[in-house]
């Protein structure tokens, strides 16, 4: 198959001019080879039929359109071909199939300062740099103030950007690509640049531009900010297109697909794609399964998903505290009727559970729990009273099951859960057992659901229009 590529600031033929980028049968083959003599050899004899290499295809058929103004993310395992395909894209690499087309300016944040020459100032730099993104010199020299004010690095600017840290050099690059204010805008995990604080400036930046009409197409391992930030997404696995879809329910399958077995993800990401495409033989109803087939089938809406076990999602981050005559042990989540799981679903009723032991005797033993994001966030809490459990004192070689029952207000994401058990001592109470991050879990996406951040809170939105 030939490859083609156009790019141009014009509407496409058709009429199409709602749309920015539309790639129809895009392929992407790297050239591999077995020993570095092989490209030599392959060089001196073009014309020979015999090949000196293998084809890795990073992109197999690639068929997708971006419309004006909308938010598209991508998201896909490590080597799916997502940032292949922000580069062809971008006009970086060009396909060897297939066809691309760009309708726009384009400012891409993908290898951040790869255009920077080191020996020049900041200030230098931002002038090169932003005339490459297309700025004529009186349009650098419009935003040059708010491009330094954005990087924040002070004086430094005019200071030689090989003297920078690394914060520093990737926060200017940022700044430039940023503030170029293009119609389109393509990011491959940039998000992630300097602190809390500047991701904050990034985003209300890239809000700015999204509200401004620019098209924005952006690759992210981070499931929050694909279903805050799109209106699609699209899922990507060994350089083909599985589904395009609600970003709630793209993100579903593909925290389905990279938790499942080795030996399943095969067979699950036929069903997800099949789905997609609309295969007569796939069943619309939710089929329970293990955690071994990964997970459950996946029904038409995605309200309907059932809660699991997925035996893959447990905690690396575990932490255990110096023990005083007491352990904590197997804490876990459960269904009212006793059913482990640690995929779960929005609004249902489930019950934190583990088991107590006691190698000594103490008083005013109280139990307790906490729930925390990734990032180590403390979003929810619980304690008993020292009434409970026999007025809080334990004998040696008691035992008590512990349990905090709870209806899951969180929203999609993965959370981890502390255990502690406190008691009575000299300078008051001290933790006799804790574990940090004992145990983990994932709440799936709810279809439709209209609350944002971490918790629902069950908001009643009420408007009361004025006629004039």
């Amino acid at each position: 198959m030939s490859s083609d590529r156009a790019v141009s600031n014009a509407a496409f033929e058709g009429g199409r001019s709602d749309i920015a980028i539309e790639a129809r049968g895009l392929s992407k083959a790297f050239p591999i080879y077995a020993k570095p003599h092989h490209r030599l050899m392959q060089m001196l004899a073009p014309g020979d039929k015999r090949r000196w290499y293998r084809e890795f295809h990073a992109l197999k058929n690639v068929d997708f359109s971006v419309r004006r103004g909308e938010t598209v993310g991508i998201v896909g395992r490590n080597g799916s071909g997502k940032s292949t395909l922000l580069q062809i894209v971008c006009g970086i690499l060009d396909p060897t199939g297939g066809r691309i087309e760009v309708s726009g300016r384009i400012a891409a944040l993908l290898e951040l300062g790869a255009g920077f020459n080191p020996e020049f100032t900041g200030r230098e730099n931002v002038y090169l740099n932003a005339t490459v993104l297309g700025l004529t010199r009186d349009q650098i020299e419009d935003k040059f103030d708010e491009i330094v004010d954005f990087a924040d690095i002070g004086e430094f600017i005019d200071q030689p950007v090989k003297t920078y840290s690394s914060g520093m050099y990737v926060r200017l690059a940022f700044a430039v690509a940023i503030n170029v204010m293009p119609e389109i805008l393509i990011v491959d995990e940039a998000l992630s640049v300097g602190d809390e604080g500047f991701q904050r400036k990034c985003f209300a930046k890239i809000d700015e531009i999204r509200d401004a009409g620019a098209t924005v197409l952006f690759v992210s391992h981070s499931a929050g900010t694909v279903i805050e930030l799109c209106d699609r997404a699209i899922l990507i696995d060994h350089g083909e297109l599985i589904r395009i879809g609600a970003p709630k329910e793209v993100v579903a399958d593909y925290q389905r697909l990279i938790y499942a077995p080795a030996d399943k993800a095969r067979g699950l990401r036929e069903r997800i794609r099949a789905e997609y495409h609309g295969a007569a033989d796939i069943d619309a109803t939710p089929t329970p399964r293990t955690a071994a087939d990964g997970g459950v089938e996946r029904p038409q809406d995605a309200e309907a998903f059932a809660d699991f076990w997925d035996e893959h999602l447990l905690p690396k981050s575990t932490v255990r505290y110096e023990s005083f005559g007491a352990s904590i042990e197997d804490p876990h989540i459960e269904t009212p009727e006793g059913r482990r799981v640690n995929v779960i679903c929005h609004g249902r009723e489930y019950e934190y559970v583990y088991t107590a032991r006691f190698s000594r005797a103490h008083a005013g033993v109280r139990f307790g729990m906490m729930i925390k994001t990734v990032v180590g966030v403390e979003i929810a809490g619980a304690a008993t009273s020292t009434e409970q459990a026999g007025g809080g004192v334990v004998d040696a070689g008691d035992e008590v099951r512990v349990r905090f029952r709870f209806r899951c207000a969180l929203n999609a994401g993965t959370y981890f859960l502390n255990a502690g058990i406190v008691a009575a001592s000299p300078e008051g109470e001290r933790y006799i057992e804790r574990h940090v991050d004992a145990a983990m879990f994932r709440v799936m996406p709810v279809s439709g659901s209209l609350s944002t951040a971490l918790v629902d809170l069950d908001f009643s939105p009420q408007l009361s229009r004025t006629m004039r």
